[in-house]
């Protein structure tokens, strides 16, 4: 069974810091693209910042760009989001999401970086910065 399964998120005050980790299973995770997609409180995805597989390197939206670092231990076929100086607007229900045709066709999905990714729409983490 393929599965995303992520954690990490929590409640923290504006300027503290939080670790995502998105640990994958059922496919080969080392061969496909990863990326963070969070949910803004009644609002749609939005991309956050993606990591390619084949030389790890990564891209941000400008928002956290700074702030925000995506990697990825293939070892343990986890990817991470390390998040600094956490703001109020950063507060959203975070997914990790693939390129990689891998989730059952009811997945969620969104568009960015000129192609689709998926993500499992039931998952995810929250992440609240309030002070």
């Amino acid at each position: 069974e393929v599965r995303l399964l992520e954690s990490g998120g929590g409640l923290v005050q504006p300027g503290e810091s939080l670790r995502l980790s998105c640990v994958a299973s059922g496919f080969t995770f080392s061969a496909c693209d990863m990326s963070w997609v969070r949910r803004f409180p009644g609002k749609g995805i939005a991309w956050v910042a993606l990591i390619h597989s084949d030389d790890e390197s990564t891209d941000y939206q400008d928002t956290v760009e700074g702030r925000f670092t995506i990697y990825r231990d293939n070892a343990k076929k986890t990817t991470y989001l390390q998040m600094n100086n956490l703001k109020t607007e950063d507060t959203a229900m975070y997914y990790c999401a693939t390129t990689c045709p891998v989730l059952p066709p009811e997945a969620s999905n969104a568009y960015f970086d000129n192609r689709p990714w998926a993500f499992n729409g039931d998952q995810g983490t929250q992440v609240t910065v309030s002070s």
